[in-house]
């Protein structure tokens, strides 16, 4: 260390001091700055690719009313696109508290015509259109549903009139309708998306549709109603999810409800029991096997008789992200009965 005048003692003294600082302080600045890019680097690891988003919107079974099981739709988000299968009651709804806007629809596929599963197309139809969906609204269904989608835009042409042409005039190419009676295949790919439809057996509701979403080297299977059915196991088989129906109801039951013997036979007669739903979840082996239109914990009792897999029965907004990993996450509340 250089020493200093007695006279210059304090201000030499404090030279050395800075000097003696800075030789410490520019080596450690360096060394935080090359070392902040390996913080970066080796900090939380990255999220798991979700290469599909389900969610379960209404997980209820038949017409009945039920103000906590809304009617059967589920909508599955791959790479982005969003493809609502089967539109029951209260589906714009719950797409609301699912944070996905009504006008960000365009997709629907149709798995069969009956009430319960398409009563709320006409209100993604009008209601997205009015919220500025500015495409038309595409659907795919069994025969009948291209003459469906043409008489509800007949039924509501005075509304259209007066929104597209009067008033408001919405979007022209909106309120317009791409309809589809399909067969049996694929009936839609883009961008590494495949929707692949399948025949199910709903008794005398015929032709009847099951579903299968493919993206990303994943894929998420769903039964639409059906009795015990091999196609179906055919087409589901390995898939990371499949979302099966189960007989809601024993004759019983439905006979309580007023109606007579034979009513409720045809009824049941045209589901699958829960025990058969074990049989399939077994042979079709998914990662994740859930019950919707229906299902509570009964069913999966019987379903144990012959499946020892993972089985979920859904409730409304439950989501399931699909990836390496299969992710199951259920609403914070759910409303009472």
């Amino acid at each position: 260390m250089s020493s200093c005048k007695p006279a210059l003692d304090q201000e030499c003294k404090y030279r050395i001091v800075i000097a003696t600082m800075k030789k410490r302080i520019v080596p450690a600045l360096l060394l935080s700055m090359v070392s902040l890019p390996l913080v970066a680097q080796t900090g939380a690891p990255a999220a798991p690719v979700v290469a599909l988003k389900v969610v379960v919107l209404g997980s209820g079974a038949g017409p009945v009313v039920n103000t906590r099981r809304y009617g059967p739709s589920i909508l599955v988000d791959a790479k982005g696109e969003k493809l609502l299968f089967d539109c029951g009651r209260a589906a714009s709804i719950r797409l609301a508290e699912a944070g996905v806007g009504v006008k960000d629809i365009d997709k629907i596929f149709l798995t069969h015509l009956h009430s319960d599963h398409i009563l709320s197309v006409p209100d993604v139809l009008l209601t997205g259109w009015t919220q500025q969906r500015l495409t038309p609204l595409r659907v795919w269904g069994p025969e009948g549903t291209t003459e469906m989608m043409d008489n509800m835009l007949k039924t509501f042409a005075f509304d259209i009139h007066i929104r597209r042409d009067v008033d408001e005039k919405f979007s022209s190419e909106g309120i317009k309708v791409e309809a589809s009676d399909i067969r049996e295949g694929a009936v839609y790919e883009h961008n590494g998306v495949k929707v692949t439809a399948f025949l199910v057996d709903h008794g005398p509701v015929k032709p009847a549709f099951g579903y299968r979403v493919d993206a990303g080297g994943h894929s998420v299977a769903m039964s639409g109603d059906t009795r015990f059915s091999e196609n179906l196991i055919r087409n589901a088989t390995g898939v990371d999810v499949l979302i099966h129906e189960v007989a809601a109801n024993t004759v019983a039951d439905l006979i309580g409800r007023g109606m007579t013997r034979e009513q409720a036979e045809n009824i049941v007669n045209h589901h699958t029991s829960a025990a058969e739903t074990g049989v399939v979840f077994s042979r079709t082996k998914p990662r994740l096997a859930v019950y919707a239109h229906g299902g509570d914990a009964s069913a999966v009792v019987e379903a144990r008789k012959n499946y020892a897999g993972p089985l979920e029965v859904a409730n409304d907004l439950m989501t399931i992200l699909v990836g390496e990993k299969v992710e199951i996450q259920h609403p914070a509340t759910q409303r009472p009965n």
